[in-house]
């Protein structure tokens, strides 16, 4: 695959230092409040190896699109910590787009993977740096239809 797809995009991702007033920013100046709060931790792969990663996230859908705030707090967390700004609240980090047949779109990838990881048969997911071209990292996401219906995916 020599075109990373942009099809099935459901999703656009934000950093922040601060979760609640991010929220807040949502809330107040967009009219929003639709956010469903997590605190968790999880396996990934970097270019630097395996490890944990520690994060607040929070996840609301309006109309057919997810966002997805992210603050990172321990771990391997580099990716997202990068893109955290003392001067903004929140900074644009990544899109993700829904695939449909994980095994195929990972073995015609070409691109190198900044991170990965999941659940086998559950959920998995990799990004890919497009911010030379973009401005921004592409995140793409298998997961079952279960899953997707448990997220609220539309």
């Amino acid at each position: 695959m020599s075109a990373l797809p942009l099809s099935n995009h459901y999703q656009n991702a934000y950093v922040t230092r601060d979760l609640d007033r991010a929220l807040e920013l949502f809330r107040t100046r967009y009219g929003f409040d639709g956010f469903n709060r997590y605190e968790v931790q999880f396996e990934l792969e970097t270019r630097s190896g395996r490890g944990t990663a520690a994060v607040k996230l929070a996840l609301g859908w309006l109309d057919n699109l997810q966002y997805e705030i992210i603050q990172p707090v321990s771990g391997r967390v580099d990716v997202y910590r990068e893109g955290v700004s003392d001067e903004h609240l929140l900074r644009f980090h990544h899109v993700c787009m829904r695939v449909h047949d994980w095994e195929r779109f990972r073995a015609e990838l070409d691109q190198p993977v900044i991170l990965s990881g999941g659940t086998p048969g559950h959920l998995q997911w990799v990004y890919v740096d497009a911010r030379d071209t973009l401005g921004h990292y592409l995140e793409y996401c298998w997961m079952t239809p279960q899953r997707w219906e448990a997220m609220g995916g539309r």
